[in-house]
Parts: C-alpha cells; sequence; structure tokens
C-alpha cells in the first residue's frame, strides 16, 4: 500500500489563511494514550495542530499517536482509538506528550515509565495532559519541576507522591516539563506552544477557527475561586473554609479553626449555617468523604489506610458514612472495575 505524502496527512483543505513569513522546520509531537485517557484532553491538543496546518496550507506540525503495546485503546468514554503503533525505542525529536485520564496510577505501567524517562534523558520535551503527570512522576523527572494535573486527583497524587507538589494551575511550562489540567486546558497549553514557534498571529487565527474566545494563562487557575463556589464573599467564612480544606487528616476542631479565623466558635458555627446551610463539621465531612473516593479510585491504598489519610479513626465510621453519602461501600466501589472481587468485598 503506497505511503500517504506528508502533506495529505497533516493539511487539510480550508478556506481560512495566514501567511508566513517563512516557512519553519515542522515540529513534532508524539502522543501517548495511557489506558482509559481522556479524549476531550486528547482531542483538545490535536486539533489546534491540525489548524495551523490548515490555517497555514503547509505542515508546521506533525503528529504521531502511540499506547504502550500499539494495540487499539478505549478511552474514559468507551470509545477505542487504533494508534499507529507501540511504543518506539525513540520519539522522534520534539514533544512526547502522555495523554491520561482515569485510574492513571494502575495505567502507570514499569514499561511505559521506564519508556518516558528515556524519552526524557536523550532530549526530548515531555508532558502530561491531564493525569499524565503521574507517569512522569514514576518516571522520576518531575523532581524540582514546577508542574499540574486535573485538580481532582492533586489530593490523591500527592498521597502516592508526598515530596512532589502540583500547582492548581491550567497548565505548566517549566523547561522540558509541560503540564496541563486536562480536558479544554490542554487547548491553552498547545496554544502556548504554537505561538513560542510560530508567533501570535497564528495562535490568535487558531484560537478563532477553534471559536476560543481567550487563551488562559499557565497561572490561571482550573476552576471557578472559592467565592464562586460558595456563593459567599464573607472573609472570615473563606479563610474557615480554607482551614478545613487543608486539614483534612487531622482530628477535627472547631476551636482551633475559630483561632485561626479570629472570631469566635459561635461565629464560625452560624456562618456555616447562614451561608452554607450546613454545620463545620458536616461541611469537612463531605470533603473527606470526596477525597476518600478519590483515594479509592485512584490508588490500591486500603479502606484502613484510606480512612486513615481522610481523618477518621476507624475505617468503621468511615465505611458506615460513604455508604450513607454514595449509596454503596468503600469496599465495593474500589473494586467495581475489577471482576470477580467486588461480591467477595461487599
Amino acid at each position: 500500500m503506497p505511503e500517504v505524502p506528508e502533506r495529505h496527512r497533516y493539511v487539510s483543505r480550508g478556506i481560512a489563511h495566514v501567511t508566513l513569513d517563512k516557512a519553519p522546520d515542522p515540529v513534532t509531537v508524539s502522543f501517548v494514550l495511557m489506558r482509559q485517557f481522556t479524549m476531550l484532553a486528547f482531542t483538545s491538543a490535536i486539533e489546534p495542530l491540525r489548524v495551523a496546518n490548515q490555517l497555514a496550507g503547509q505542515v508546521l506540525f506533525r503528529w504521531h499517536v502511540f499506547s504502550e503495546d500499539g494495540q487499539p485503546i478505549t478511552c474514559s468514554n468507551g470509545v477505542p482509538v487504533v494508534p499507529e503503533g507501540p511504543l518506539p525505542a525513540m520519539a522522534p525529536a520534539g514533544y512526547v506528550l502522555v495523554c491520561g485520564g482515569v485510574e492513571p496510577e494502575a495505567a502507570c505501567t514499569p514499561a511505559l515509565t521506564d519508556w518516558v524517562r528515556a524519552q526524557w534523558r536523550h532530549g526530548r520535551t515531555v508532558g502530561g495532559l491531564c493525569t499524565g503527570a503521574y507517569a512522569l512522576a514514576r518516571a522520576g523527572i518531575l523532581d524540582g519541576r514546577r508542574f499540574t494535573l486535573h485538580w481532582e486527583n492533586v489530593r490523591s497524587f500527592a498521597e502516592l507522591f508526598p515530596k512532589l507538589t502540583p500547582v492548581w494551575q491550567v497548565y505548566c511550562v517549566d523547561d522540558r516539563i509541560v503540564t496541563c489540567a486536562g480536558g479544554v486546558a490542554a487547548a491553552d497549553l498547545v496554544l502556548k506552544l504554537i505561538d513560542d514557534h510560530l508567533g501570535a498571529e497564528v495562535s490568535q487565527a487558531v484560537m478563532n477557527m477553534c471559536l476560543l474566545t481567550r487563551r488562559r494563562d499557565a497561572e490561571d487557575e482550573q476552576v471557578t475561586s472559592l467565592t464562586s463556589r460558595l456563593g459567599s464573599r464573607n472573609p472570615h467564612l473563606l479563610k474557615a473554609v480554607h482551614f478545613l480544606e487543608s486539614h483534612l487528616d487531622e482530628p477535627f476542631s472547631i476551636d482551633e479553626c475559630a483561632d485561626h479565623v479570629g472570631v469566635s466558635r459561635r461565629q464560625i458555627e452560624r456562618l456555616f449555617r447562614d451561608k452554607l446551610g450546613v454545620t463545620p463539621l458536616q461541611y469537612l465531612s463531605g470533603l473527606r468523604l470526596q477525597h476518600g473516593r478519590a483515594l479509592l479510585a485512584e490508588t490500591d491504598m486500603s479502606v484502613l489506610e484510606v480512612a486513615i489519610a481522610c481523618g477518621y479513626g476507624s475505617s468503621a465510621h468511615f465505611s458506615k458514612s460513604f455508604r450513607a453519602r454514595f449509596g454503596i461501600s468503600p469496599h465495593r466501589f474500589s473494586h467495581f472495575r475489577k471482576p470477580g472481587k467486588a461480591d467477595a468485598a461487599a
């Protein structure tokens, strides 16, 4: 079967056009799809590259898609994707972007992380989309680096890698380490790379084609501010909630919280009741259970280990609270993707 010409593979036809002063050398991006990767992050990263080529009418970017063994790989929404092949001994010079998704720890095989480490050591710029940072962490290349991953995974990541501290930003570029929070944040990261290589005019034209009205900066936070989430600007409430979020695994003391905020215990209780409709302890319990759910979903920690990490004195208390909140026991929840184990654990 004849090989498809490079221009036909990478340049689609379109009406909008940008003119470049000179033809730059094409930049190669190798995507590595982890098991149950997030399609939104993958497509948000690859489509701006395609659009840049279309606008210029030439190959500005090349891309390759690999999985660990080269077999079709199913993303988190159940859609299978056929990669070009297995991980090559050495990826083409350029960027290597590992696209993660749900259950990232289980998808980080030694073969994958060893390969990622080798690419880094041979001069490639290595990145993680969504939870791809797990593979970079296992590869040992995040020490001393600024990096990020999806906000939902930050706390469970911290349990597995206590010496690494992700930031809650949309994306990070730290020399030859690039990471983003996933979802449409992958487009923000790639638009930054397009801007770096081709300039603001091309980057803006790609944004227009993708119907993006603004490219977020690296320092932008992933989620709405605490003020927006709580629906309150009360500084005492904001400070109290931040205190609770920072002390999930510690014994609860409303007096310590009140001292930290600088108001009385009664004022703290009234603030939570009037603004959030719950007591401080009920709010903290919700945070702890959500954290526990993440740990059960993404790590191999036992129910007892998760209970302790979430500030519970016993697995029985944690299990009872977890079932009341989510309608399923933590044992069953942690095993429901593993056939044959759920019934035994229930």
